[in-house]
């Protein structure tokens, strides 16, 4: 296993894995790790697994979350505002107001893509974020 003198720990979370790797090499036990650091054994337990399992300390080193690919493409959001100028009528909804679920039922329709409205709010005010306002010039 790696010398967690040879890591520089990136935030204080990795440096207390850092600190818990280097009290067990010093003999301490995962209890009283995890009492001097303030954390639960169980967490401590975890840290030493991914060691074991990783086969060196780099294991306990920040993963990033992976989450979830965007489902539509750079293109495809730059698309968004070009399809709600005509308003809701042009999708065959009842008057041009957009709402998300008129919004998302779009994206699906023109894109095959599903989102739920929620996500659609968000992804709106990032990509189009006068979208309730839009109107043909």
């Amino acid at each position: 296993m790696s010398n967690v003198e040879d890591q520089q720990p990136v935030n204080w979370q990795e440096s207390r894995r850092f600190r818990a790797w280097k009290l067990h090499q010093q003999g301490w036990s995962q209890a009283r790790i995890a009492e001097e650091l303030g954390v639960s054994p169980g967490a401590v337990s975890q840290w030493f697994k991914r060691v074991r399992d990783h086969g060196s300390t780099e294991a306990l080193r920040r993963r990033h979350a992976l989450g979830q690919r965007a489902k539509l493409t750079k293109e495809q959001l730059i698309q968004l505002p070009v399809l709600l100028i005509d308003g809701g009528e042009s999708f065959g909804f009842h008057g041009n107001k957009w709402t998300t679920r008129r919004v998302a039922a779009v994206i699906k329709e023109v894109f095959g893509v599903s989102y739920h409205p929620g996500h659609v709010s968000r992804l709106l005010q990032q990509h189009c974020p006068n979208w309730r306002n839009i109107k043909k010039t």
